[in-house]
Order: C-alpha cells, then structure tokens, then sequence
C-alpha cells in the first residue's frame, strides 16, 4: 500500500501545485505512464479526494480542472506527514551509521 500511498502524495500534490495540467503533462512530470496516472486519478476521485471538472466555454470539451476537495487535503496533508517522518527516520539512521564508523 505504501507504493500507492507515495504515487497518490505525488498526484495530490501536483494537481494542488497546477490545477490545470493536463493528464499527458502530469505523466510526464511525475514519471508516470499515461494509463498509471489514469488510473491514480480515477482512483483519487473515487476516494473523494479529488474534483474533476472540464471547461464549459471550451468547445472540445477536453480540458479539465482537478481541484482537492477538503478530504483530499487532509489526505495530502497526512502524507506530506508520513513522509517527513520517513525522511527523518532515514536521516537519523544513516546519521548514527555514519557516526559509528567514525
């Protein structure tokens, strides 16, 4: 679950940072394929997390908005948490390895 906990941080926070990019560009950007992503998005918007919503004035109707609803931050927020823990955990074991070797 971990994989998937650290793919949805990343998606949650980058649909945060830039609303309005687009699926092809958020692949990209987060080294994901197209169909992970996909489904990383379908997946975030089925827990409630995310909003999607495409322009009305556009006429091909292809370009949406991805907006965190509140549960959705509260989940970022979680995550943001979890993984600075983790980083701090990692930090202070190499830290100590480090220190015992000298």
């Amino acid at each position: 679950m971990k994989y998937k906990n650290n793919d949805y941080f990343e998606v949650l926070r980058k649909v945060n940072k830039n609303p309005s990019s687009n699926q092809r560009d958020l692949a990209k950007e987060l080294g994901f394929s197209l169909g992970k992503l996909n489904y990383c998005i379908k997946e975030l918007k089925s827990k409630g997390l995310i909003k999607i919503s495409n322009f009305k004035k556009n006429p091909k109707k292809l370009n949406y908005i991805y907006i965190l609803t509140p549960k959705g931050m509260a989940k970022k927020t979680k995550l943001t948490i979890e993984f600075m823990r983790r980083k701090m955990r990692e930090y202070d074991e190499l830290h100590n390895e480090l220190k015992n070797k000298l």
